[in-house]
């Protein structure tokens, strides 16, 4: 049978087990936005969130021509706390009972050398706002006894990783809250699953100043992600990630550290040679 329809019947079982709506931050591009198509494509209807409204609403009008779906546009910063708070207040009135927070952006290069306002925003979006969003609409979903949780998680999750050291640091809060929340609201009716890819192709790369010679697809994140969603508590999405996981596994941690790090300096010569030029 062709993966992708199966694929496509087990996206249709998401809106019987978490209900008509389901949040995705992050929505304007990249992963984020393949949630929203794949979750579109299951019947589900969508409040699109992310910084930049024109192509939020672009999505949106495809969404409803292609899938017959219903749409929310909602521009939020992310980064600052009472429009994270703005969002939630604005889906009280919807039966919302899937969250996917896929908003994030990473950094990269020797921490001392970043700019500290740029490091503290990335705690804002890759911690605060998913730890503030996770809360509202945990609570909610305890309180409806079904939901679920898309917590985005990363390869670089696992160690300590030299030239992208904070971006890393946010990435264990998120796969450490994932594997906590799993177990505190899984008897609750929630299901949460933490994603942990390696490198994406998805724009993030070009933001994060790095050089990827390969990498996976969003689309390939967004549906082994959500076909994991209930089952794991962390998904490795696609052959790569699993690879990268698999070569690391029997290291000590301070041996997936040194890998790290000369795997990231090899993502950010760049930025030496364009100094040094």
């Amino acid at each position: 049978m062709n993966e992708e329809i199966v694929t496509f019947r087990e996206r249709s079982r998401l809106r019987e087990r978490y209900g008509p709506w389901v949040l995705v931050t992050g929505a304007s591009d990249g992963i984020g936005r393949e949630f929203a198509r794949c979750l579109a494509a299951g019947g589900v209807n969508v409040v699109l969130v992310a910084r930049r409204e024109a192509p939020l609403r672009d999505l949106a009008d495809a969404l409803r021509r292609q899938h017959g779906v219903e749409t929310l546009v909602l521009p939020a910063d992310l980064s600052r706390a009472d429009q994270v708070e703005a969002v939630a207040a604005r889906t009280d009135g919807l039966d919302v009972g899937l969250l996917v927070a896929a908003a994030g952006f990473g950094t990269s290069g020797a921490f001392l050398e970043a700019t500290l306002a740029d490091e503290l925003a990335m705690i804002d979006v890759n911690c605060r706002a998913v730890a503030a969003l996770s809360h509202h609409f945990g609570r909610r979903f305890a309180a409806r006894g079904r939901g679920g949780l898309v917590l985005m998680s990363s390869l670089l999750a696992f160690q300590g990783v030299p030239r992208a050291a904070n971006y890393a640091a946010t990435k264990a809060y998120v796969q450490s809250l994932a594997e906590g929340l799993r177990a505190e609201l899984g008897p609750r009716g929630v299901d949460v699953v933490a994603s942990a890819p390696g490198p994406i192709r998805s724009g993030f790369e070009s933001r994060a100043n790095m050089k990827m010679a390969m990498g996976g697809t969003p689309a390939t994140v967004a549906r082994a992600t959500l076909d994991a969603l209930g089952r794991l508590t962390t998904v490795r999405p696609g052959w790569l990630s699993k690879l990268l996981e698999a070569s690391l596994a029997l290291l000590p941690r301070w041996g997936r550290v040194r890998v790290m790090g000369l795997v990231m300096g090899g993502m950010t010569r760049h930025q030496a040679e364009r100094v040094a030029g």
